[in-house]
């Protein structure tokens, strides 16, 4: 049984009792079952699971533990340039990198985000001449500049940005050369998002959010030091959460 296969019984819709006898096939589990096997995932592999339970959204307690492990791991094996770099502000830095790295872990096509020119608001406030008197015969109109809310061209009104790719969220988009040579429709990986179906968070982010604290620090010395290991930590959770499958895996088959 597959992990994911596991998230409907968090939000059960109603319940089955059944006098049929128990047995270790996934498709005769109920929810018992399933609660038991995640606990015994999360005895082996409690970093995984926490990973991908705060990814799927079950409680913001996961995200906590999940933010919290990954900080263990990058006071373990941050390099030594890194620490040099960031002095007595260390732990403040690391703290930064896990919660941004956790971040670009969990994010999904369903993902949004403040509206930076609007700030959610929707609307933009811009300066005007606003005609305030029509005019009569040979009186000309009288205008008057004032500030005035237009529609915001970023967000178009929302307020929100998505992180949904232009594909629609599905990483995939029509080859139209390879369906006009075959005569059918062809798919391919979308170019934009690379097949994940939204927009990676840049790691320029966390740049800005560290340059916050050590102000020093340089674009070069970022790319060079601090950048790979950032990306490590996303792949750390990446890793976890493949352990947890496979131990999951392990439980229910």
């Amino acid at each position: 049984m597959r992990v994911e296969s596991a998230l409907k019984h968090f939000s059960p819709k109603s319940q089955m009792i059944t006098d049929s006898p128990r047995a270790t096939g996934s498709d005769s589990l109920n929810g018992t079952d399933v609660m038991a096997a995640i606990g015994m995932c999360q005895a082996k592999a409690a970093f995984g699971m926490s990973c991908y339970l705060g990814k799927a959204g079950i409680s913001q307690q996961d995200r906590d533990k999940a933010v919290k492990y990954l900080l263990g791991y990058a006071r373990k094996t941050a390099p030594t340039l890194l620490r040099k770099a960031a002095g007595k502000k260390l732990s403040q830095c690391l703290v930064v990198l896990a919660k941004f790295a956790y971040d670009d872990y969990a994010r999904s096509a369903a993902d949004t985000s403040e509206c930076p020119d609007c700030r959610g608001r929707g609307v933009t406030n811009t300066l005007a001449n606003v005609m305030t008197h029509p005019g009569c015969g040979e009186t000309p109109p009288t205008f008057q500049l004032q500030l005035v809310e237009n529609q915001c061209v970023t967000c178009h009104g929302k307020g929100k940005l998505s992180a949904r790719c232009r594909c629609g969220g599905t990483g995939k988009v029509r080859d139209l050369k390879r369906s006009k040579l075959q005569g059918a429709p062809v798919e391919k990986d979308c170019d934009r998002c690379g097949g994940l179906g939204f927009k990676r968070q840049p790691a320029s982010v966390a740049f800005r959010a560290i340059r916050a604290l050590r102000p020093d620090l340089t674009q070069s010395a970022w790319s060079r030091n601090w950048k790979p290991f950032y990306d490590s930590l996303i792949t750390k959770c990446e890793t976890e959460e493949s352990c947890a499958e496979s131990e999951f895996h392990k439980v229910t088959r």
